[in-house]
């Protein structure tokens, strides 16, 4: 058996053991944390996530999707709050596409139990990384409970560890490694909105809410005991910022001005607010992310803002597109290499597409002109459906990489913006003469 060390089993790195281990690797996994099955579990970043096709492709393939179904909450559009009070809701697609929001702890649970089931995979907790030697091919690591130090000589290692990744900043001291991160100038936190009296949702439970208010935002997703996870997203300091919110009747009234329809669903909103951490927004770009037999996946080589809910989804990508290039090719150099080639153009485009889709929730989305503009991109695409897309269609429910993506939606743009200056739009986006336009210039496109 072919040994494989892990360093980090959160969600990337328990679902590239799941893989490893069912293709007959010796896997072994390193761990910060505590075993998230344990009663004295760490919680993580963020209570849920949107799962969407590149994630449910790579669960397919393990086994594992129909364990996870029970706890997915489809969300088949955004849910608009305006300020007055009034909603619209906007699909993402047709009646059989929707992401998913899922428990982040939950789902680590049932890919680590299914790891756990090999009898060659071994998960080490409470293992924080201290230092990596390339030259000797070890890694040390210290046990955050008991302080041993311990090293352990490796073969083939991935750093799964996450945006702050110990392997990641060992090779950044190796030659020609490039590293760029940049913190977002707005943070988040996490607030909740409880189940009514009787266990069920107050809000609609199959879409994602959204509380645009053009510089900032506040969003809502699902969970299955009828609650639902808010998430406050805002510049640190200004009008709206979190510096503005120093006091209890701050909260109260940032929350009944801005966002009055979900404040009344908020009971605990000050104790949530004080509790719960203000956390930075950062992204970071980095190559090569081979280096010897180490290995940078998911986050550790792509951290990304959560705007298109694309971080999970992505590094599940990551570990699918790895695994087929490790079965077509037992030259482990060459596919380490080819993973690298592959994956590194697309992670850069989701990054982009995620900064871009801040703007579009938290100010695009409210706008009627926007709205429209979404309306005439679903009819083109439901017309020429082998010939156009939607950009959140090709980033969440196609196998387009997402650099494909990225090209193809700047091109698309360019259609779209010469049909929004069409005289008379708003009253004639569903004529003929819409849709001849746009036939016209997919025939130039050679498409």
């Amino acid at each position: 058996m072919k040994q494989t060390t892990l360093i980090g089993g959160g969600l990337v790195g328990s679902i590239l053991a799941c893989f490893l281990s069912k293709n007959g690797h010796s896997v072994q996994i390193f761990e910060r944390r505590s075993d998230p099955r344990g009663n004295d579990a760490e919680r993580g970043r963020s209570i849920n996530l949107a799962l969407s096709d590149r994630g449910w492709r790579a669960l397919e393939k393990i086994g594992l999707a129909e364990k996870v179904r029970p706890i997915a909450i489809p969300m088949k559009g955004r849910m608009i709050h305006h300020l007055d009070g009034t909603t619209n809701f906007i699909p993402y697609g047709d009646d059989n596409q929707a992401i998913y929001s899922v428990s982040r702890g939950d789902l680590n649970k049932i890919m680590i139990a299914e790891a756990d089931e090999f009898n060659h995979t071994d998960f080490f907790f409470n293992q924080r990384c201290e230092a990596v030697d390339f030259e000797n091919s070890t890694v040390s690591f210290r046990n955050t409970k008991t302080g041993a130090l311990t090293t352990q000589q490796v073969g083939l290692t991935f750093g799964s560890d996450g945006a702050f990744s110990e392997l990641r900043y060992a090779m950044q001291r190796t030659h020609n490694f490039n590293f760029s991160q940049t913190y977002e100038p707005y943070a988040y936190k996490e607030l909740h909105i409880p189940e009514d009296a009787a266990g069920q949702w107050q809000l609609e439970k199959n879409a994602l809410h959204i509380w645009p208010r053009q510089s900032f935002m506040m969003i809502a997703l699902p969970n299955t005991d009828g609650s639902f996870t808010c998430t406050l997203f805002a510049s640190y300091d200004g009008a709206n910022g979190f510096d503005s919110i120093k006091t209890d009747a701050d909260i109260e009234k940032y929350f009944s001005t801005h966002f009055p329809s979900a404040f009344k669903l908020m009971p605990d909103l000050v104790r949530d607010f004080k509790k719960n951490p203000t956390s930075s927004l950062v992204t970071m770009r980095c190559y090569p992310w081979v280096h010897n037999n180490f290995a940078l996946i998911g986050d550790a080589a792509h951290a990304i803002v959560p705007f298109y809910g694309q971080g999970m989804n992505c590094g599940f990508e990551d570990v699918n597109v790895l695994f087929e290039l490790l079965v077509e090719n037992s030259n482990q150099e060459e596919w380490l290499e080819a993973y690298q080639q592959s994956r590194k153009p697309n992670a850069d485009a989701i990054a982009n597409l995620a900064l871009y889709n801040y703007i579009e929730m938290r100010d695009l989305s409210a706008r009627p002109d926007f709205q429209l503009r979404t309306k005439i991109e679903k009819r083109i695409a439901a017309h020429f459906p082998e010939r156009f897309m939607t950009l959140y269609s090709m980033v969440t429910f196609s196998k387009l990489p997402y650099a494909t993506a990225l090209s193809k939606s700047k091109e698309q743009s360019e259609l779209l913006d010469k049909i929004m200056h069409l005289h008379d739009i708003e009253n004639q986006w569903e004529s003929a003469s819409v849709l001849k336009l746009a036939e016209e210039w997919l025939k130039e496109k050679g498409l």
